[in-house]
């Protein structure tokens, strides 16, 4: 989950930036907000072997400092939760952790991240991911509490933005070795968890909580704890890990990962119809991120995706009322598009590559291993000159040596089908994140799954 969080003293508001420019899409897209940064090393070997080596051997992530958590609790908390979500929260207890997504009227999504839920108590839950949804959250938390309501909230930026140490480490350990370290560091078998179930174990003599998922498109543990026990906990991962090729997973590689899981990190929010006029009053402009891509419409409503767009139709339950749940039941009846990942063709990726050391105005400047120059990263997809879709995050997997998109495209579109993603803007944006001279150019790619299957390489190569 990559974020940065924007400066926190900024006083002008959604609305009055909006008024200010005269529309959501020239504000977002000329907004200058700061390069993603992960706050931890960059590269410990280098980031081909890391990106390796969760696929190989076992990786191992620090994910205690670029996340944002919100801390939760009241009896009030269920409830708020449930009327603002499409998931369900019939079995929702200690020890299970859940995708929670939010959409606004029309059923068009605002985000997701991962709510566990510890433990009974002040802070039994936390809200983790980008600040993007946890605004949201935020927001109704403040306005159920000026309401007299039992809720109650506490915000834990990332370690860019806040002073001193976050509450929880979170080491994330994936890849086909991780169950071996696990027996290792257990003394014995790994624990039987659900997925997305939370266990209780010990680990160099510490109470750690273990989330049972994948990352990367491997199995693993996400291991959180107290802060103050971060140093014991990495170094008895680390050591057993020691005999089965464990590597700790830089910034770098670390911002790749969402391309082989399949997750599409910085959807659009949307947030820019009249439901959500009294929150932009409320978030501060600088908190809205950045466009950053060929994707370029008047009409901010060409930016947006639903659940079922990205693959979170999994997570939608009509077994409660909740806001937008009557144009989202519309939405799921006639699914319009799919998440797929697109093969880029290696040909043109080392075009664009090579145009930076010719003569002439080069391509949009690519960067290696991930593309993204915008908090929302939105290019074109085309097929026979017809927009068929949005490619989001992009970058480069060491194995096996591609150059992949997260896209929602057309549903009649089949994989194996080709497409070409439009690569750098026409116009240009302000914003100083996006070269000022370059050539919009159009990549040849492939439709393949998302995740990628691990016959990609082989089977969905582009032609050329």
């Amino acid at each position: 989950m990559a974020q940065h969080e924007p400066p926190a003293g900024a006083t002008e508001t959604l609305t009055q930036a909006i008024d200010r420019v005269g529309s959501p899409v020239e504000f977002l897209r000329n907004q200058d907000w700061p390069s993603i940064t992960f706050p931890i090393t960059a590269e410990f070997t280098n980031w081909r072997d890391e990106q390796r080596a969760w696929r190989t051997t076992v990786g191992l992530m620090d994910q205690s400092h670029h996340m944002t958590q919100l801390f939760l609790g009241g009896a009030d908390l269920i409830p708020l939760l449930e009327s603002l979500s499409p998931n369900t929260f019939a079995t929702f207890r200690p020890g299970v952790a859940k995708q929670l997504i939010t959409v606004n009227r029309d059923g068009y999504l605002i985000g997701d991240g991962i709510l566990f839920y510890n433990a009974e108590g002040p802070e039994g839950l936390v809200l983790v991911g980008h600040h993007i949804q946890i605004d949201w959250i935020r927001f109704n938390v403040e306005k159920a509490e000026a309401a007299g309501k039992d809720v109650h909230q506490r915000l834990d930026p990332n370690s860019t933005m806040r002073s001193g140490p976050p509450t929880y480490y979170r080491y994330e350990l994936q890849g086909p070795e991780a169950d071996r370290v696990m027996e290792k560091v257990f003394g014995g078998p790994v624990p039987e968890v659900k997925f997305f179930h939370i266990a209780d174990v010990r680990i160099a003599g510490k109470d750690v909580k273990a989330l049972r998922h994948g990352m990367a498109g491997q199995p693993g543990f996400e291991f959180y704890g107290p802060w103050e026990d971060h140093e014991a906990v990495h170094g008895a991962l680390l050591e057993a890990g020691a005999d089965h090729g464990i590597r700790e997973v830089g910034a770098k590689a670390y911002s790749s990962s969402p391309l082989e899981s399949g997750w599409v990190p910085t959807p659009l929010p949307a947030i820019f119809g009249e439901d959500f006029a009294e929150y932009r009053a409320w978030l501060p402009a600088a908190r809205a991120g950045s466009i950053g891509g060929s994707l370029y419409s008047e009409d901010i409503q060409d930016y947006y995706v639903t659940p079922y767009d990205l693959g979170l139709g999994r997570s939608v339950r009509f077994n409660h009322d909740f806001h937008g749940r009557a144009a989202l039941e519309g939405h799921a009846e006639h699914q319009t598009r799919r998440k797929v990942t697109l093969i880029w063709d290696p040909e043109d990726v080392a075009a664009i590559v090579r145009s930076q050391v010719e003569e002439g105005v080069p391509a949009k400047y690519l960067d290696f291993p991930k593309a993204r120059y915008g908090f929302y990263q939105m290019d074109e997809v085309l097929q026979d000159g017809k927009r068929v879709g949005i490619s989001t995050d992009a970058g480069y997997v060491a194995f096996p040596q591609m150059y992949l998109s997260l896209a929602t495209v057309d549903a009649a579109l089949q994989d194996g089908e080709q497409v070409e993603v439009v690569w750098g803007e026409d116009p240009v944006s302000a914003k100083p994140q996006v070269d000022q001279d370059h050539r919009q150019v159009r990549i040849r790619a492939t439709v393949a799954p998302a995740p990628y299957q691990e016959y990609a390489r082989t089977t969905y190569r582009a032609d050329g």
